[in-house]
């Protein structure tokens, strides 16, 4: 089986989607094609024997060549004609924008591309944090208190601490803790860097958090073990960067049977048919035994393979059931029936 790799894109976590797409090499044994996307959205196919971070960091990727997208095809151009690329499925692996927002989802699918990773409407739905909540809410899944504010409002706080995220940002980027007043406005600042709109929060120190991954095969649910992440305060950048690269099992959380069904549960009820083709985690607070979802991972890091005793077979398992495009059909009825009225 040949599995295409695409990771890179624009976005704050270009750097990480690189980490993880190497990780992949440690656990897929099937022929693996890296195509990087690269800062101009140009595509690379960079060979899999010499594939390193440095190769990206110094430029080098561009000595390879540039690879295309035509209908269910990747291709080359040569001087006389153009070389397709054979392969069997795609996994999105570029995190953040580009891999997350539904970019690379539309594209695929306009070209009718097989990929294992979210559909456009997941995307939108995942992407934002802000309407990741509104989704939790429809479905009556509890999420902690928050306000969403954008670039020039006035924020206004009653209660400290708090903790202040961009609202299209994943691997905790731009995410402060603010313990005050004076602390508030940088803290704004950096987030505003990276995105234009927030989400604001209520820091609780020492909440309980779970992290849960899965997908739905043939409509049959396959979970992860649950973990619990080591932190001190909250997930850092530095503290998640490391996870990327992650291929050892981690170690399951110490919780009772109770909660472990209420977070698989909770999980089914937002995977639902809206995350159909993509293995996602779901990253959940536990609040006097509620759950509480914190925050949906469409394309998570390494694609959570730590948490999973046999990644390499539930991938495959879940790429040979993707979601079909609905053909619809184009008979022009309508417009035949216009100009039979016409007389034309």
């Amino acid at each position: 089986m040949k599995i295409v790799i695409v990771f890179g894109g624009i976005s704050f976590e270009h750097e990480i989607s690189i980490v993880s797409a190497i990780a992949m090499k440690d656990l897929i044994k099937d022929e693996l094609i890296y195509l990087f996307l690269d800062k101009n959205r140009d595509f690379y196919h960079i060979p899999t024997n010499i594939i390193k971070s440095r190769l990206f960091s110094l430029g080098e990727y561009t000595k390879y060549n540039k690879v295309y997208l035509g209908k269910k095809a990747f291709f080359t151009k040569t001087l006389l004609s153009n070389k397709t690329i054979a392969f069997d499925w795609v996994l999105n692996l570029s995190h953040g924008g580009d891999g997350e927002d539904g970019m690379l989802s539309s594209l695929f699918e306009f070209y009718d591309i097989p990929y294992l990773g979210p559909r456009v409407e997941a995307c939108s739905i995942s992407f934002n944090k802000f309407l990741t909540k509104a989704y939790a809410s429809s479905l009556n899944i509890k999420t902690i208190a928050y306000k969403h504010y954008t670039k020039n409002d006035e924020v206004i706080i009653n209660q400290y601490p708090i903790i202040i995220k961009p609202s299209r940002l994943g691997s905790s980027i731009g995410v402060s803790i603010v313990n005050n007043q004076n602390e508030l406005e940088y803290a704004l600042d950096v987030a505003y860097e990276f995105d234009d709109s927030v989400i604001i929060e209520p820091f609780v120190k020492g909440i309980k958090e779970y992290n849960l991954a899965g997908c739905k095969i043939q409509n049959e649910f396959h979970f992860s073990i649950v973990e619990e992440p080591q932190k001190v305060d909250f997930l850092d950048f530095d503290k998640k960067y490391l996870d990327f690269s992650r291929t050892s099992t981690a170690k399951k959380a110490d919780i009772s049977s109770n909660i472990k069904e209420k977070l698989k549960n909770t999980f089914k009820i937002l995977y639902n048919t809206m995350f159909d083709g993509s293995l996602i985690r779901c990253d959940f607070f536990v609040v006097e035994d509620e759950i509480y979802l914190n925050e949906i991972n469409s394309i998570p890091g390494s694609m959570a393979n730590y948490l999973f005793d046999d990644f390499a077979s539930l991938l495959k398992n879940l790429a040979s059931n993707l979601p079909k495009n609905k053909k619809i059909p184009i008979t022009y009825e309508y417009v035949n029936k216009i100009q039979a009225s016409k007389g034309k």
